[in-house]
């Protein structure tokens, strides 16, 4: 009975300690949960979440940029890492307690100090030793070391003492920026362009070829987190990386071998000319509208120099002077007003009537050919004002209740000299052409389209003009990278192309552009001049001094076109003249020359004759 009864005691005990230790279970979860929506209803102390969860910070991973190549898979624009070293002078101090310690990271600062001196050049080993020792001192954890520096020293630089050791035991930190390189200096500068800034959305920060396409070069930016330590800002492995995307290469259609041509030869004719403030030259490919080369030059106004710095080629649009008498002649040629070059026209005074118009010339063609009659070619070579105002206003200007007007301008549009069609690169300029619709209309104005006033055209649109009659009527878009396009399958019939070609080398032969009748192989084109206006609206200033903008543009071999070239110069106000038939023919017939010796269709035609 004993024995039972102490085992009923102890199983008593048991079971009071189970209880208890249930209740205080009980307890200690209620507390738990308590906690648990307390913590979800409180804010927890920042401190403690700080100390629990260190900051996760995103950073972007930049993509590697595209390449820009020219036609010959030369390079033409890269990105090339550059490399900004610093250093934490602190790193290993707290447990550098003694001497030694502190005795051995003095003298690998000393060894750094010499390479640093070495590679930099910048400053003595003493003056680098002075300011890592004065960094260990003051504690400083970003001392920034020396210039940015290429790959190759960045390789160099980083078997120096503590560098060697890396981030967390030497210190090292280094700094890498993409830099973007152009191997051919300020050739083609402005149409390669430039990026400021990729993040902009601001037009005039994406320039040129690389801002038409830096959705291509630029590739899509990454994304990776990092995390606070006491080593400093680490990958946090918990997050998930997402990878760059690199930007794609361009091919575009320059040959930097043309383009340094070109450039050289406008340079030569410009350079010695005080009064000019800029010029450009673009040389397309007839049949497929490549272009190949593209040189905008315009004079600094600090020191003076001509430099890439603004496209005038498709962002300047002036009145093009007699180079739009082409298109006045390819209106009437192609509406039937007249068969034949030899048409003649009444040579007198010079004065056009129905208008204000008199070219002073017209007396002087008379009295010189004994005549007084004018033919259509002998206007052209002779860029006669009189005859194609004539020419437009009695076959499309208003008579007898019938008005042409329309009809020309329709033409102009049709020839795609109205409008800013798509190119590749931002900026190009709408054209000017006036209409009875927007303002008051006589003759007179018809008259002075004709000759190329009262409109405002760019040199691009000139030459895409002028490339179509190389290409026998079919017009061409010009273009730098997205591939060839038609604007307009046939602006004029062959015969009518045929019929413009035979005028146009009357010009270099005969007429305004004699400069070009030596070259190494015919040319076709024909020059043009017209004058800057004033605020005031006129086209001389007080002292007599006018604005020129003086062009030639054609095509070569003018038999069997390959290549379509213009050039233009602009001048200050000034007492010189500058013709087309001047500086711009003269650097057109330098590149004429120096393609020949090199380009693989003439090298064919010299095998040819050689044989």
């Amino acid at each position: 009975m004993a024995n039972e009864a102490g085992n009923i005691k102890k199983r008593d005990r048991i079971g009071v300690t189970l209880y208890v230790v249930y209740l205080l279970l009980l307890i200690g979860a209620v507390a738990i949960v308590s906690k648990i929506i307390y913590i979800q209803i409180e804010k927890p102390n920042p401190k403690i979440v700080e100390a629990l969860t260190p900051a996760s910070i995103e950073k972007s991973i930049e993509p590697k940029r595209g390449r820009i190549f020219d036609s010959q898979g030369r390079l033409l624009a890269i990105s090339c890492p550059e490399y900004q070293f610093y250093i934490d002078c602190t790193v290993m101090k707290a447990e550098s307690d003694t001497s030694k310690q502190e005795r051995e990271w003095h003298k690998k600062a000393q060894a750094l100090a010499d390479g640093l001196a070495r590679e930099f050049g910048d400053k003595s080993s003493s003056a680098y030793y002075k300011s890592l020792a004065d960094g260990r001192r003051k504690g400083k954890k970003y001392l920034k070391l020396g210039k940015r520096v290429d790959h190759n020293t960045y390789k160099r630089l980083m078997e120096l003492p503590l560098f060697n050791e890396g981030r967390f035991r030497g210190g090292v930190i280094v700094e890498r920026e993409n830099i973007r390189r152009y191997p051919y200096g300020e050739l083609a500068r402005r149409t390669i362009g430039f990026v400021r800034n990729n993040k902009s959305q601001v037009t005039n920060t994406h320039i040129g070829i690389e801002g038409k396409f830096d959705y291509i070069l630029h590739g899509t930016e990454g994304v990776e987190y990092l995390r606070t330590t006491d080593y400093g800002r680490v990958l946090n492995s918990d997050s998930t990386v997402r990878a760059a995307i690199d930007g794609k290469d361009i091919i575009t259609t320059l040959n930097i071998d043309y383009q340094d041509i070109a450039d050289k030869a406008l340079r030569e004719q410009i350079e010695g000319e005080d009064a000019l403030e800029g010029a450009c030259l673009v040389l397309m490919e007839t049949k497929t509208g490549a272009i190949r080369a593209m040189v905008n030059l315009v004079r600094d106004a600090d020191s003076g120099r001509f430099g890439e710095i603004q496209n005038y080629a498709v962002g300047r649009k002036a009145e093009p002077g007699s180079v739009f008498k082409t298109v006045t002649l390819m209106s009437v040629l192609n509406d039937g007003y007249i068969k034949s070059l030899d048409e003649t026209l009444p040579a007198k005074n010079g004065h056009v009537e129905g208008t204000s118009i008199n070219d002073a010339h017209i007396p002087d063609f008379a009295r010189q050919h004994h005549t007084d009659r004018i033919s259509v070619l002998d206007g052209f070579k002779i860029s006669s004002n009189y005859v194609f105002a004539t020419l437009a206003v009695k076959y499309y200007g208003k008579r007898d209740g019938y008005d042409g007007t329309d009809k020309f301008l329709s033409n102009i549009y049709n020839y795609k000299l109205g409008e800013a069609f798509d190119f590749d690169l931002d900026g190009l300029q709408t054209p000017t052409i006036p209409s009875p619709k927007t303002r008051y209309w006589t003759n007179t104005d018809l008259g002075s389209i004709a000759f190329g006033y009262s409109t405002e055209e760019t040199p691009l649109h000139i030459l895409t003009f002028y490339n179509a009659i190389a290409n026998k009527g079919k017009m061409m878009k010009p273009y730098l990278v997205n591939g060839p396009g038609i604007l307009n399958s046939a602006v004029c019939s062959r015969a009518v192309a045929d019929t413009l070609t035979r005028a146009l080398k009357a010009v270099t032969e005969e007429g305004t552009a004699r400069r070009l009748k030596g070259a190494k192989c015919s040319v076709a084109g024909k020059t043009g001049t017209s004058f800057g206006t004033y605020a005031n609206g006129k086209y001389v200033d007080e002292h007599g001094r006018r604005k020129y903008q003086g062009t030639f543009v054609g095509f070569f071999p003018a038999e069997n076109p390959q290549y379509s070239i213009i050039s233009v110069v602009y001048s200050k106000p000034t007492n010189k003249s500058f013709q087309g038939g001047g500086i711009p023919a003269k650097a057109i017939r330098t590149v004429i020359d120096r393609i020949y010796d090199i380009d693989p269709f003439f090298q064919e035609d010299i095998n040819k004759k050689g044989k």
